[in-house]
């Protein structure tokens, strides 16, 4: 058994890319809440060859995730930690979104700086949503960065999120900030940590927002990106990869945004003044 371990929390769609792209020749852990899914992810990675087990966390529980960080640390030297797990606004409440996108980050961030190796890497997955969250001002984002993570969900204009989409974007520039905080301590150990921020992926939480209320607003802002197309999960894959490598050393604590030019696009040419909420254009 390989003595180097890889971690992926989050089985969907992302973190099975990315675990088989990390994985091969490593001691790889999959964590997740649904311990059905877990299982038919293990079940297919050590068909295919792959040395994996399984963990079940609860990202919103300090306790849980202590739990997994202590575990997983007793399995070998952790060299990767790699953060998927998250709700989108048409799976779930705004008292969801933050326990698990905004809080759970925190958590992860917290207990794996205490166990990963000298050298080390970490990657979040964020969200272009984060890229184009606008609402807050500097101190609310130096909030967001720098507040102890027990008192994170107790911020005032966390506290008023009403809207499971504003409660989305709001966490996912939360990740990107909080990022920045923690590679200061995850650097005393020798380690980086990043987030990316992908743009809309075919992944079964990605076309489930396609098919819910912002799916024209989505469809349009792929239609004017750049690249024009939807990203793949092998596409996020590639950019952690690459993230996670000796080639990044010098990258830490930033923020990569992979989303096909969507954020460029709508940031300079804004796309047909498409409402994001009824998906109707102002221009016909």
């Amino acid at each position: 058994m390989s003595s180097k371990v890889v971690v992926v929390i989050g089985a969907g769609g992302m973190g099975e890319a990315i675990a088989r792209r990390q994985g091969p020749g490593k001691n790889l852990i999959i964590a997740d809440f649904n311990e059905e899914l877990l299982a038919q992810r293990v079940a297919g990675l050590q068909a295919d060859g792959f040395e994996v087990s399984s963990k079940r966390v609860d990202v919103s529980s300090g306790e849980s995730v202590r739990e997994l960080a202590e575990e997983v640390a007793k399995a070998g030297s952790v060299e990767q930690v790699i953060h998927t797990a998250g709700l989108s606004p048409a799976q779930a409440s705004v008292a969801a979104i933050v326990s698990v996108d905004l809080l759970g980050v925190a958590l992860v961030l917290d207990e794996f700086a205490s166990v990963i190796a000298d050298g080390g890497a970490g990657v979040v997955i964020s969200s272009m949503a984060g890229q184009m969250y606008g609402q807050l001002t500097p101190e609310q984002e130096f909030a967001l960065a720098t507040t102890d993570t027990d008192a994170l969900l107790d911020l005032p204009f966390v506290l008023a999120l009403t809207d499971p989409g504003a409660a989305y974007g709001l966490a996912k520039r939360a990740n990107q900030l909080r990022v920045r905080s923690a590679s200061r301590f995850w650097g005393k150990r020798g380690g980086r940590v990043n987030s990316v921020s992908p743009g809309v992926i075919s992944t079964p939480m990605g076309q489930l927002e396609l098919e819910g209320p912002s799916g024209v607003f989505m469809r349009a802002m792929i239609d004017g990106s750049g690249t024009g197309r939807i990203g793949t999960p092998s596409d996020i894959s590639n950019a952690v990869s690459f993230l996670l490598s000796p080639e990044a050393s010098f990258i830490t604590g930033t923020d990569l945004l992979v989303d096909g030019g969507v954020v460029g696009s709508i940031t300079t040419n804004p796309v047909r003044d498409v409402d994001s909420k009824t998906g109707r254009s102002s221009k016909g």
